[in-house]
């Protein structure tokens, strides 16, 4: 069986020796395309691999059907919507994610941002505290659920709201359980979105949900850049100059961000989420499990398609 790890952002050297360990100990052979340039050295490089790793790379149905021997694709990670899930289903192909392999990170890194937001951008004048302070989780899954356990140790006060997840789930880890989006930005002052990119989500921040926000709010985005409504973003913070905003995507408004809200918005120069040597590792090493577990016995304990 040959597994092709395909990362334009590579895995760390150490996530790429555990990815080959655990494959070679099953005799599959790894391919490495990293860095890659062109769509074409993908294709070409898909053609006879029976599985793919990959991270925030596309695989389409162009991908797909050019990959005529595959079996999986796995995603190092925890969202896929960079994977064509109908084309896969269509081909006979099973496609996995990594969930909660890179939780950590991101929730340290959410946490990291609102620090810097609140502080503005530590530029010397005087900021405010997160302890005391209202945070609204929204969606909580594994990412969400660490972001509540690092801001415990802020002193924050924690509610979350996530339509697919019981209320008790939530409630026994300390966190206040809302009915609504709607309740859950009202009550809050700053707001941390983890939910997916999907065709109920797309937009679905917009000025509606964001007008309600107390004073001082601050959203903070580490889950995709599509779930926000980025025109009603702009006219809330227009509207609200107590507003801002930070991300770790970049958005396709940015100029326009950056331009008529200084110091009171922020992106990274890329996501930033799963960067870190841990997440590296362990969902590199994840994603190489689940092949094996998946070409071996059948495991289908992560898969995302139908």
């Amino acid at each position: 069986m040959k597994v092709l790890v395909a990362t334009e952002k590579p895995f760390a050297k150490v996530a790429i020796d555990g990815i080959k360990a655990v494959l070679d100990e099953t005799g599959y052979e790894m391919v490495l395309l990293e860095r890659y340039t062109d769509k074409k050295q993908l294709l070409d490089a898909v053609a006879d691999a029976n599985a793919i790793i990959i991270r925030s790379d596309i695989i389409d149905e162009e991908v797909i059907s050019a990959a005529k021997n595959l079996k999986i694709v796995v995603r190092a990670g925890a969202g896929f919507d960079n994977v064509d899930l109908e084309a896969a289903t269509k081909a006979g192909v099973c496609v996995m994610n990594t969930p909660g392999q890179n939780a950590n990170a991101v929730a340290e890194l959410a946490l990291g941002l609102m620090v810097y937001g609140i502080r503005n951008f530590y530029n010397g004048t005087s900021g405010t505290e997160l302890m005391g302070k209202k945070l609204g989780i929204h969606a909580y899954g594994n990412v969400g659920r660490n972001v509540a356990r690092v801001a415990k140790g802020f002193g924050m006060d924690i509610y979350a709201f996530d339509a697919y997840c019981p209320a008790e789930v939530i409630e026994k880890d300390g966190v206040k359980a809302l009915k609504s989006a709607e309740e859950l930005y009202s009550t809050c002052q700053f707001i941390s979105l983890h939910i997916p990119a999907t065709a109920e989500t797309k937009n679905s921040i917009n000025n509606s949900l964001l007008s309600r926000m107390p004073k001082g709010a601050l959203l903070l985005n580490t889950a995709r850049k599509e779930v926000i409504n980025e025109a009603e973003l702009i006219k809330t913070m227009e509207e609200r100059p107590d507003f801002r905003y930070i991300t770790d995507i970049i958005p396709a408004a940015n100029e326009e961000f950056a331009a008529k809200f200084p110091g009171r918005y922020f992106c990274t120069p890329k996501k930033m989420g799963a960067q870190t040597a841990e997440a590296n590792i362990n969902a590199g090493i994840a994603a190489a499990n689940q092949i094996v577990g998946f070409l071996k016995d059948g495991n289908e304990k992560f898969r995302v398609n139908k």
